[in-house]
């Protein structure tokens, strides 16, 4: 069958990206779903910065690649052998689609599967290569398993998650990357305990996730840091009981904390806030890194921050989390009230629109945007 799809051939720095265009609109062809994997009408897909670090780079994909990892969608067929969801479902699209038997898989950390790494590095699929062609007959790459700025994707059952057919779909395609990333840093990765502190540095859709996450999880003292007043804002509005620029933080941090907070999450992908969450943390504390750097940066932290001060500085990969038991009880958190987090929607845009979304995106004006590839959002 025929898809529209956002197309990227040539990965580019040259901004203002709604001038230079670095991404379009394709007509690609999609194959038919395989042993294990389903089709989706994707309903809305939400702009991440690890798309936008394939568009500029960082993140180095094989290219020609259909982008979009992010988003929740109504199953429409299934392929032999698929059981976990029927045509109707309503599912949310996940970016690792562990295999269930690999070593990280068995030890209960799906996000680190070892055949996932290898599908989604390879811009295929979890059960085979990839099933997108363009108009001249060449292959087109998946991005993460999911291709999700597209009318419809083919993903592995492995890449979905049930959910309830009343949560809006604006609502719904956070879920898969930006919540569980975020949340999961505070609440799997640091295992943050109620009364505790915490910082969280960069607020894009990753770090207010963080932030939601430390007030669901009973954090005291919440500390956001961004350069930007009006991300400060937001972040005091979803649960952050203090805001500051980055340039105010360490001393405020020291004095709200009594020296140093119990957890900071870093969610820039900059070597230097890195080092400033690590130094931001009390004797004892968790730092945890969820951005993503760009390749060959490194990171020069005190020696003496770990055994001298029993400080620790953590990787975290989809915020550690098993997606089937993290999406719904994220959810569930946010029909509480908890996870506001149709709050980080920045706004709805159609998929002819992707450009200017990612320099809005590029530009830090933007939290979370949500494309509106097959129309679903506008019926």
């Amino acid at each position: 069958m025929r898809t529209r799809a956002v197309v990227l051939r040539e990965v580019s720095t040259r901004r203002p990206y709604e001038r230079t265009a670095p991404v379009a609109v394709e007509e690609l062809e999609l194959g038919a779903p395989r042993e294990g994997e389903l089709r989706v009408r994707i309903a809305a897909a939400s702009l991440c910065h690890s798309d936008l670090s394939v568009v500029n780079g960082d993140r180095v994909r094989p290219l020609p690649m259909a982008l979009g990892h992010e988003a929740v969608g109504v199953v429409e067929e299934t392929g032999p052998g698929v059981r976990r969801v029927a045509p109707g479902d309503h599912v949310a699209l996940v970016f690792v689609p562990s295999c269930g038997f690999c070593a990280a898989c068995a030890e209960g950390r799906p996000a680190l599967c070892a055949r996932a790494a290898e599908a989604n590095g390879s811009g295929g699929l979890l059960h085979g290569p990839p099933l997108l062609t363009d108009a001249a007959g060449q292959p087109v790459h998946h991005q993460l398993g999911v291709s999700a700025f597209s009318e419809y994707a083919v993903v592995a059952q492995e890449s979905v998650v049930p959910i309830p057919a009343d949560v809006p779909f604006t609502v719904a395609s956070m879920f898969g990357c930006a919540v569980l990333t975020g949340a999961g840093a505070v609440v799997n990765t640091a295992a943050l305990r109620p009364g505790q502190s915490a910082v969280v540095f960069g607020l894009g859709g990753v770090g207010l996730a963080a932030v939601l996450g430390a007030r669901a999880a009973g954090a005291s003292v919440r500390v956001a840091v961004d350069p930007v007043a009006g991300k400060r804002e937001l972040a005091l509005r979803l649960g952050a009981t203090h805001a500051f620029t980055p340039e105010e933080a360490p001393e405020a941090v020291r004095e709200l904390t009594g020296g140093g907070a119990d957890v900071a999450v870093e969610a820039v992908g900059s070597p230097g806030v890195m080092a400033a969450a690590l130094a931001a943390v009390g004797r004892g504390g968790k730092a945890v890194s969820v951005g993503l750097p760009a390749p060959g940066r490194s990171l020069e932290v005190p020696a003496l921050a770990f055994a001298g001060e029993g400080k620790s500085l953590l990787g975290s990969y989809m915020g550690d989390a098993v997606p089937r038991r993290d999406i719904p009880r994220f959810l569930g958190l946010w029909r509480s009230g908890l996870m506001p987090v149709e709050l980080l929607h920045t706004g709805t845009v159609p998929l002819g629109g992707v450009n200017t979304a990612l320099e809005e995106l590029a530009s830090g004006r933007a939290i979370r945007q949500v494309l509106d590839p097959s129309g679903m959002l506008a019926a």
